[in-house]
């Protein structure tokens, strides 16, 4: 590598390492690190026995060219000079091989090593509860999966063996070189300083311009991301002012234009001065090496050996001095990735989960209190892109709730928003856990169930009616996998849905959007439906299923949910109390605590909370 490659190489570690040196671990973070590079230990030997071999060669080439020269300048046998000719060739072939075999190695341990953090912290982050997605910044979350990730595997796939490499190719650079001249190899460390001293000082400017403008593109990328997502499109179109959006847009994208200006032309300053440098270097070697040559000190192929081995002494001088930086930023981000494998779960599997009996299940909530988690015990303020997490929490929102839902029967939850109701169908559904008290189905507590279990027993429809930018059979297929185009049409035809995927342009495999917004909001609702119609759980629970339906399709609905409901135990959560005249009892909640419990007919006689909800629903017409 020559000098102003290995100048400009050493730049762009530290332009993209930050102050990453300056920045104090975690206690353990070393020791987690090579811990979980001992699984590659096969793999790393053989990746460093590589890197050590090459840099044996790199030294190996300027020293035969030497000989070469020493040869000619002798007069000596042609035979001579085409054996070193050929040693050089096989010397060049077989580093070339080796950089290809060290290329391959490197890649695959990286990815390896990619592959493996990807996959650990994607499958920790979906046992965390409902509460962390709520909280955590989805863009933060992703970067741990990418950038911290990739950081992370540098430390393992580059930094190590670059560090081992560098020190041997040093080692055994300095040593030729101090065995030829040992004038030439105290200059050439004399000038070392005019190659590290700008190196180290504008990779730190370049350092703050890049963090810089990191943070410009990372603002005009959530610009991006919130504007051009349909419900944000949407709003802008409905409330935004195009004309101030696009000014916004353009002012951050010209300050990233004038980082990237900055960080050209100083990258391009710094390239010409060391490229100076590296000129004087090798004037130095041969004005010096050549007076000692016609002094008979130091032969012709020596000062072409010292010249040779200059533009390899620098190279992994200036990897060293910045090695610990290196080190630092890769154990920064595998810092970052601990952190998120840290975060324990509050909702964990039991290691010995209880089996569900057969048949029609019982729901029951046995003197059920529960109070919301504080950020500190669900997120991470690096997630929120805050400096301290908020540390309220823990205000009691149900007080001490005693509900029996019969097999096979039907009970709503009906009362003002912010009741409680929908905290309820979380805690059945075990999205959270209750603070005291017991949440039982089929007499089992839901703890002591397996997810699995839990999720084929008990089916949700949330009020959202979300959907993934995927197919209608996939959609559809979530909960039911194995199900079969008869079973879907089954479920589609019983969710009032036929026309509406007949009419799509690929049926089944038509792509329904982000967040199946290419769907109107009644179909979306329906198609949600649909799917828990598909898994054909054994509890339902309805939190505002038909809350975006009108008023035809709402009844078709409702028509067909009675039908499904049949013979399995449901809580429906509704706005509307026309959904719920028909359920087997009624129970209103009011601040977190059931204040009444009925059939429909028997709350309107009580004259109390539920038939104020009534008169005040039916006088509006609602």
């Amino acid at each position: 590598m020559s000098m102003e490659r290995a100048a400009m190489a050493s730049m762009r570690r530290m332009s993209h390492s930050g102050q990453a040196g300056t920045t104090t671990l975690a206690p353990g973070t070393v020791r987690r690190t090579l811990a979980f590079a001992d699984r590659y230990r096969t793999t790393l030997a053989g990746f460093l026995l590589l890197s050590v071999v090459t840099a044996v060669l790199g030294v190996a080439s300027p020293v035969l060219a030497g000989d070469v020269v020493d040869a000619i300048t002798a007069g000596g046998e042609a035979a001579l000079i085409v054996r070193l000719a050929l040693l050089i060739a096989a010397v060049a072939l077989v580093d070339a091989v080796l950089q290809v075999v060290t290329k391959w190695t490197s890649a695959s341990l990286g990815e390896q090593v990619i592959y493996d953090l990807r996959t650990r912290v994607f499958d920790h982050v979906q046992t965390m509860p409902v509460a962390f997605f709520q909280r955590a910044r989805t863009g933060a979350l992703v970067s741990r999966l990418n950038n911290d990730v990739i950081g992370a595997q540098s430390a393992i796939s580059r930094t190590l063996s670059g560090v081992v490499a560098n020190l041997v190719s040093l080692l055994l650079t300095l040593a030729v070189m101090l065995a030829t001249s040992w004038q030439i190899t105290l200059l050439a460390l004399v000038l070392l300083p005019l190659f590290l001293v700008p190196a180290r000082w504008v990779g730190g400017t370049l350092a703050a311009l890049s963090r810089e403008r990191a943070g410009h593109n990372a603002a005009m990328g959530d610009q991006m991301t919130e504007r051009f997502s349909a419900p944000g499109a949407t709003l802008v179109k409905l409330w935004g002012r195009p004309a101030e959006e696009s000014a916004e847009f353009a002012r951050r994208a010209d300050r990233v234009r004038r980082a990237g200006v900055t960080i050209s032309v100083r990258q391009s300053v710094f390239t010409t001065l060391l490229t100076l440098v590296s000129a004087l270097a090798l004037a130095a070697v041969y004005g010096v090496g050549g007076l000692q040559a016609l002094a008979g000190g130091l032969d012709a192929g020596d000062v072409v050996t010292m010249a040779l081995l200059l533009t390899r002494l620098y190279a992994p001088l200036t990897s060293l001095a910045n090695a610990r930086v290196e080190i630092m930023t890769a154990l920064v981000s595998f810092e970052r990735v601990f952190e998120v494998l840290d975060l324990r779960p509050l909702i964990r599997e039991p290691e010995q989960p209880t089996a569900l009996p057969a048949g029609p299940l019982e729901v029951r909530l046995e003197a059920v209190r529960f109070a919301y988690p504080s950020a500190k015990e669900v997120s991470l303020a690096s997630l929120e892109e805050v400096a301290v997490l908020d540390e309220r929490g823990g205000v009691e929102v149900l007080h001490g709730l005693d509900v029996t839902v019969p097999a096979g029967s039907t009970v709503a939850l009906v009362g003002s928003s912010g009741a409680g109701k929908s905290t309820i169908a979380h805690l059945l559904t075990r999205l959270y856990d209750v603070t005291s008290g017991a949440v039982r189905i089929g007499g089992v507590d839901v703890r002591q169930l397996s997810f699995g279990d839990l999720q084929r027993a008990v089916g949700m429809v949330t009020q959202d009616g979300h959907l993934f930018h995927d197919t209608v059979r996939a959609n559809l297929t979530l909960a039911a996998p194995d199900a079969d185009d008869a079973q879907i049409w089954d479920a589609i035809d019983r969710a009032r849905l036929r026309p509406v995927i007949e009419a799509l342009p690929d049926g089944l495999d038509t792509v329904v959007g982000e967040r199946g917004y290419r769907l109107s909001g009644g179909e979306r609702q329906r198609m949600t439906i649909a799917r828990m119609l598909l898994a054909s759980p054994r509890v339902v629970v309805l939190d505002e299923a038909t809350a975006a339906l009108d008023s035809t399709n709402e009844r078709a609905i409702q028509e067909a949910l009675s039908e499904a409901l049949a013979g399995r135990t449901a809580v429906v959560i509704a706005h509307r109390l026309s959904t719920v005249r028909e359920a087997d009892q009624i129970l209103v909640v009011e601040d977190g605590r059931i204040v009444e419990r009925g059939t429909h007919a028997e709350l309107l006689a009580c004259q109390g909370r539920y038939a104020q909800l009534h008169r005040t629903q039916f006088a509006t017409g609602t």
